[in-house]
């Protein structure tokens, strides 16, 4: 059995390998619906197995992370997308600077639903011929997992420099960005997208104040990422900033927007980034309202407006109760 119990929620867990797994917690965590990204070993041979055993290569161990979710919240499958784009899945012998076996690629699957679910995802990416080689990337059963010691845990949080000194030395941000962000990419997405939409989206662009859609909508609903429909905001917190673009004093979900240091044009300010599609959405000010006088003053080019009476149809009836009673608590 998968499911799990807290306060009412149907809980999951998902396991997977990835390489170091001081690399797979953070683009995990923090997420919603994500109730913990623990770092470990699995699918060895010996019970409670160290740090140190595990890097003999003899135990068969694997570096993996075991992430407990809502999958209401945050289904399984988009798991699965987050995590092909954090590995080699044509590496047999590890992941990128990282070899071995305890190094290596695999999906631990917790259900036939979750079997079902990494088959089909496996064979799209190898479909979309991405990568030159084939993706062997292994889709096994569930084992023992074992909680690595308290020093590999939210490695980036408690190690930040050395973290992010590893992570670009290891060559996987790099091999990344070659993958997931090439030129057929970038030209599909022109596509899909308005001549306004795009110059935002990608080139951190800024549409014309009190001419843009959303700026004067007070409707009651859902703003979502135009790319990947992900909510980003709600009416609850939108306020008229006197601005001409949309603005709002808190996110409808923090954990899908990033803020970003950003020196261009010559003076520092805080842009603001959907986290999983990386679409450019707009600045984080500090003249909003009380208490917080947070201001996230947003394009509406990277937004698309989801009125109240059309949640459930657009899969975001979980949001509806928030209209119901005016509660603003997303806790």
């Amino acid at each position: 059995m998968n499911e799990l119990q807290q306060a009412g929620q149907r809980l999951e867990r998902a396991t997977f390998a990835g390489g170091c797994f001081w690399c797979m917690v953070k683009p995990f965590d923090e997420l919603p619906g994500i109730i913990s990204v623990v770092s470990g070993y699995t699918g060895g041979h010996t019970g409670n197995p160290t740090y140190a055993e595990v890097g003999t290569e003899t135990t068969g161990h694997i570096e993996a992370v075991q992430i407990t979710f809502d999958p209401e919240r945050f289904p399984y499958r988009r798991l699965l997308d987050i995590y092909w784009q954090l590995i080699d899945p044509t590496d047999r012998g590890g992941q990128f600077m990282d070899r071995g076996h305890s190094y290596r690629t695999a999906i631990f699957v917790h259900s036939e639903e979750q079997r079902a679910a990494a088959e089909a995802s496996k064979a799209a990416l190898q479909a979309e011929k991405r990568f030159k080689g084939p993706v062997v990337t292994e889709i096994l059963p569930a084992a023992p997992f074992y909680p690595a010691e308290a020093e590999h845990q939210d490695y980036y949080k408690t190690h930040p420099l050395d973290y992010k000194l590893y992570l670009k030395g290891s060559g996987r941000d790099d091999f990344l960005e070659r993958h997931w962000q090439r030129g057929e990419d970038r030209e599909r997405l022109r596509d899909r997208l308005t001549a306004l939409q795009y110059e935002v989206i990608r080139n951190k662009g800024t549409e014309p104040a009190y001419d843009n859609a959303y700026w004067d909508e007070y409707r009651e609903g859902i703003y979502i990422d135009v790319l990947n429909g992900d909510p980003l905001f709600s009416s609850l917190d939108k306020f008229d900033s006197g601005t001409g673009w949309p603005s709002f004093a808190a996110p409808l979900e923090p954990g899908l927007i990033r803020r970003e240091a950003d020196l261009s044009g010559g003076a520092a300010r805080t842009v603001l980034r959907s986290r999983l599609s990386g679409a450019y959405l707009g600045q984080l000010l500090y003249d909003g309202p009380e208490p917080g006088k947070l201001h996230y003053r947003v394009n509406s080019a990277a937004l698309r407006f989801v009125p109240r009476e059309e949640l459930a149809a657009h899969g975001l009836e979980r949001y509806l109760e928030l209209f119901a009673s005016g509660d603003k608590d997303r806790k």
